[in-house]
């Protein structure tokens, strides 16, 4: 998950995501920090909730096709996403030439 990140608190709050990308700045602050830091994005939570029934009535329900549907038709939406993918893929690029030399 990449994101602008203006401050340790909205980092915190995706405890759990697998991958996050997070400015240095803000990674001093988070070794810094010995506050808990509990798991606040659980996949396995959240299929046992769905399995029992219980998910909140006024969350939207979405299984692949329906999200990429979704996703697809919101024009913005799939052109930042590719956008923000190819970035990342060039800069990661960038990043390996500067480690190779």
């Amino acid at each position: 998950m990449a994101a602008s990140f203006r401050n340790v608190g909205e980092i915190t709050e995706l405890a759990g995501c697998d991958n996050i990308t997070i400015a240095p700045q803000l990674l001093d602050q988070l070794e810094q920090c010995h506050d808990p830091l509990p798991c606040k994005l659980n996949a396995k939570q959240w299929q046992e909730i769905e399995t029992q029934g219980g998910l909140p009535s006024n969350l939207l329900h979405f299984n692949e096709a329906s999200f990429s549907a979704m996703h697809m038709n919101d024009i913005m939406a799939a052109e930042k996403l590719v956008e923000g993918i190819n970035g990342f893929v060039k800069d990661q690029d960038t990043l390996e030439g500067i480690l190779q030399a």
